[in-house]
């Protein structure tokens, strides 16, 4: 069976399913991913100014308060899940056992409310620790980055890290 071009053509065109112009389903409502966006959207805290706070579960960071080693230490705010931090200043510190790297935030003069974070691995890190090794003074770094929570703590994943010279340093 030999079929003209023409024919095919048709046949082709008949097996599409046609294409309705009206509206099939209903707009979503705003969802949580669209919530979420539009968190993300929102302009980001400027450098210095208090983080946001975490307003679901866990509110406090699990180190703080009843659980920190100095008496009566105050209960730090968690940061929000997807915060993007920009431009903090702190010092690269390891945890008491040595297997985590933690950013130490400097404070603003007002007041320290802001929990140490975990550095999570990556190349940045790794080049800060590089840094630090060859170093016999404090250094001090301006990071940028991603926050992330995981029981109780907050963690941040580096975009940015840059070595404060003398300098800018603010002491």
């Amino acid at each position: 069976m030999r079929y003209s071009i023409p024919i095919l053509v048709i046949v082709l065109l008949l097996s599409i399913p046609s294409l309705s112009t009206a509206q099939t389903t209903q707009p979503a409502s705003a969802t949580a991913a669209d919530q979420r966006m539009e968190r993300l959207l929102t302009s980001p805290p400027a450098a210095g100014a208090p983080l946001p706070v975490n307003t679901s579960g866990i509110t406090t960071d699990a180190t703080t308060g009843k659980s920190a080693v100095a008496p009566g230490a105050p209960a730090l705010p968690l940061v929000r899940e997807g915060t993007h931090l920009i431009d903090r200043i702190g010092r690269l510190n390891h945890s008491p056992d040595g297997q985590q790297a933690i950013f130490t935030f400097d404070t603003d003069g007002k007041a320290m409310a802001d929990p140490p974070m975990i550095m999570m691995p990556n190349l940045k890190l790794q080049t800060m620790e590089a840094v630090v090794a060859g170093r016999t003074t404090d250094v001090h770094f301006r990071i940028s980055g991603t926050v992330t929570e995981y029981k109780g703590r907050n963690y941040i994943l580096l975009d940015k890290a840059v070595v404060l010279s003398d300098v800018e340093q603010p002491f």
